[in-house]
């Protein structure tokens, strides 16, 4: 039944499974956020929500889950690292999205010459150091926003961003030309 001011309908927000799936439409860049605990210990997840904020400052914003301890530990040192993957990079996306206790022994990092947070050395193309200028929570998620201290940029290697959508891995790089298929035809 309509509102009797506005004219508008209230409706119930869409089941969150049919909400998922709208959203794995929609491919995005995948990242690995870290951060270090105030003992050192390093912390990270996979997380596809990321986005650029404004120019001045220069901020970011990751969206991570609530019950995060990666979350925890970044809101306790208010700093993290956005380790954008390139496309070869699927192996530590799924890691870092197990929640495998052993994730920072099975891939290569160091720590970054600014701020010290975690650098996948190996599955990131560029890196950005980023000291949290705010949080939002939203439901069982939570915005963080981040002033972009560092950016570092593996240059040494030719790489594509890894993408996931319709639930699968994919990239920018071209596939190579078939029979009868030239660069052009897309």
């Amino acid at each position: 039944m309509p509102d009797p001011v506005t004219g508008t309908v209230e409706r119930a927000p869409v089941d969150p499974a049919e909400f998922r799936s709208l959203m794995t439409t929609h491919p995005a860049g995948v990242a690995i956020v870290t951060t270090t605990a105030p003992d050192g210990r390093p912390w990270g997840m996979t997380c596809s929500s990321v986005c650029s904020v404004t120019l001045q400052p220069p901020t970011l914003l990751v969206c991570l889950r609530a019950q995060s301890p990666t979350l925890a530990a970044l809101l306790e040192v208010s700093a993290f690292a956005v380790n954008l993957l390139h496309d070869r990079a699927q192996p530590a996306a799924d890691l870092f999205a197990s929640g495998s206790a052993d994730r920072f022994e099975r891939v290569a990092w160091d720590r970054g010459p600014d701020l010290g947070l975690p650098h996948l050395v190996e599955d990131a193309h560029t890196v950005a150091d980023c000291r949290v200028s705010e949080t939002l929570p939203v439901g069982d998620h939570v915005v963080v926003f981040g002033e972009v201290l560092n950016v570092r940029k593996q240059l040494d290697r030719q790489w594509s961003p890894l993408l996931y959508g319709m639930r699968q891995y994919g990239s920018l790089r071209p596939s190579p030309p078939g029979p009868g298929r030239t660069w052009a035809d897309g």
